[in-house]
C-alpha cells in the first residue's frame, strides 16, 4: 500500500445489499449517500446502488446533492436538510428535490422559483415525533397549505410527503405505531388539503427491513446500504447483508518488551508479561475512537490481538503476545470475515466506542484511502 491505511469498498457487496433489501420490502429503494456514503464515496455508492436497482438517492446539503450531479450522476435526488439561504435555485436547476420543513423554506423556495421561472420539486416532511427537524401537528396544515398556493399557481410541485422514525431498530417499541398513525394523519391533512403526492415514505433501514406498515411507496435505506445490520448482527444476519468496507493497515514498528512496561500515554496499561508490541499508523484522527482503546482488538498474524493502552491521534499500540509479527505484516482493523478469517466488524468496534457503526463509518479520516473495487475486499 501506498498509504498508511486503506478502506477497501466493496460495491458488489453494495448492489447484493440493494438486492437484498429490496427483496424483503418488495418497494422502490432511496439509496441514503449522505456523510460521502457513510464514508464509502457518495458517487461510486450511487452508482452500485442504482445499477442494483435504487431508484432514489439521498443527501442532506446542496453541495452533496451538487456532487453527485457535477458526477454525471442524474437519478431522482431529495436533499433533505438547508437553511433558509441556501441556494435552492441551484437545486431547482439541477433537478434535486427539495426537503421542506417550515413555511418559511417553503416560502424561499419559491423565491428561487420566480428568479429563475423554473418549477420546483418539493418534499414535506412531518415531524411524527423526533423532534427534529419536520412540521409539527400545529404547524402542518398551514405548511400544506402553502404548499398547495404555491402548487395552484405553477411553481412547484409537491412530490412527496415524508417523516422519518424515532427507534424502529428497537422491536416491539410503542413508538413505531404512534409515529405510523401521526404520519397517517398528517397524510389525510396534506391530501383533504388538495395535495396529491406520488412519493409517501417512512421507512428507514431498521422498519423497511422489520415493519411492513411503514414501508408505503419507498423505502429510505442507510446503514443496511453498507452492510450493517440494524439490529446489531455481527455478520450478514437473518436479512443477508453483507459489510461493504474493509479497514486495513501495516504495522510500522514492532519491539519486545519486560514485564512492567508502560504503553502508550497514562500510561494506562503496563504488560504484565514480556510481550511484543506492534505499532499501527492509525488513530482518533483516522477515525478509531479513543474510547475503545484498551477494548479493541484488530486481526494481526492470523488471530485477533487487543489493543493496549490510550488510541493517539495517528497510532495505535497492538499486544501481539509472542507471535512472530514484523514490520510490514498486514493489520485487518474491521471487516467481513472471509475464509477462515474472522476480523472485527464495525458493529463490535462501536460496542467497544460505547456508539455506533454510522460514527465509526462516516468517522473514517480523509487521511485513509479509499479503494473502491468488485468482489468482497480481500482481508490480507
Amino acid at each position: 500500500m501506498s498509504a498508511l491505511a486503506e478502506a477497501l469498498v466493496d460495491l458488489d457487496a453494495v448492489a447484493s445489499n440493494v438486492r437484498a433489501i429490496t427483496s424483503v420490502t418488495g418497494t422502490s429503494l432511496m439509496a441514503v449517500v449522505k456523510a460521502d456514503g457513510f464514508g464509502h464515496g457518495a458517487v461510486r455508492v450511487a452508482r452500485a446502488a442504482l445499477r442494483a436497482g435504487a431508484t432514489w438517492l439521498g443527501v442532506t446539503s446542496v453541495t452533496e446533492a451538487l456532487a453527485l450531479r457535477d458526477a454525471g450522476v442524474t437519478a431522482p435526488t431529495l436533499s433533505w436538510l438547508h437553511g433558509p439561504n441556501d441556494d435552492f435555485g441551484t437545486l431547482i436547476k439541477s433537478g434535486v428535490d427539495v426537503g421542506v420543513s417550515t413555511t418559511t423554506h417553503l416560502h424561499a423556495v419559491a423565491d428561487a422559483v420566480r428568479l429563475l421561472g423554473v418549477p420546483a420539486m418539493v418534499q414535506l416532511k412531518a415531524d411524527t415525533g423526533l423532534s427534529r427537524n419536520g412540521a409539527t401537528g400545529d404547524d402542518w396544515p398551514e405548511l400544506v397549505a402553502w404548499a398547495r398556493k404555491y402548487e395552484r399557481e405553477g411553481g412547484i410541485r409537491v412530490r412527496g410527503v415524508w417523516s422519518h422514525l424515532v427507534d424502529a431498530d428497537v422491536p416491539g417499541a410503542p413508538e413505531l405505531s404512534r409515529q405510523v398513525a401521526t404520519f397517517e394523519e398528517a397524510l389525510r391533512i396534506a391530501r383533504s388539503a388538495g395535495l396529491d403526492p406520488d412519493l409517501v415514505h417512512l421507512a428507514n433501514s431498521a422498519a423497511a427491513l422489520s415493519a411492513p406498515r411503514t414501508r408505503f411507496d419507498l423505502c429510505r435505506i442507510g446503514i443496511a446500504l453498507y452492510g450493517i445490520d440494524p439490529f446489531g448482527a455481527t455478520g450478514p444476519g437473518e436479512f443477508g447483508l453483507h459489510a461493504a468496507m474493509t479497514l486495513r493497515t501495516n504495522v510500522i514498528n514492532v519491539k519486545r518488551v519486560p514485564a512492567g512496561t508502560g504503553v502508550s500515554y497514562g500510561p494506562e496499561h503496563v504488560t504484565g508479561a514480556p510481550t511484543t508490541l506492534a505499532l499501527l499508523p492509525l488513530g482518533y484522527a483516522d477515525g478509531l475512537p479513543r474510547a475503545a482503546g484498551s477494548r479493541a482488538e484488530v486481526w494481526l498474524g492470523g488471530r485477533r490481538c487487543p489493543i493496549v493502552g490510550r488510541i493517539a491521534m495517528d497510532q495505535c499500540v497492538v499486544d501481539v503476545g509472542d507471535l512472530p509479527v514484523a514490520i510490514g505484516d498486514p493489520v485487518v482493523v474491521f471487516g467481513p470475515a472471509e475464509g477462515d478469517q474472522s476480523p472485527p466488524t464495525v458493529v463490535e468496534w462501536a460496542r467497544w466506542a460505547g456508539t455506533n457503526p454510522h460514527e465509526i463509518l462516516t468517522g473514517i479520516g480523509a487521511r485513509v484511502a479509499r479503494d473502491h473495487l468488485h468482489g468482497r475486499a480481500r482481508t490480507s
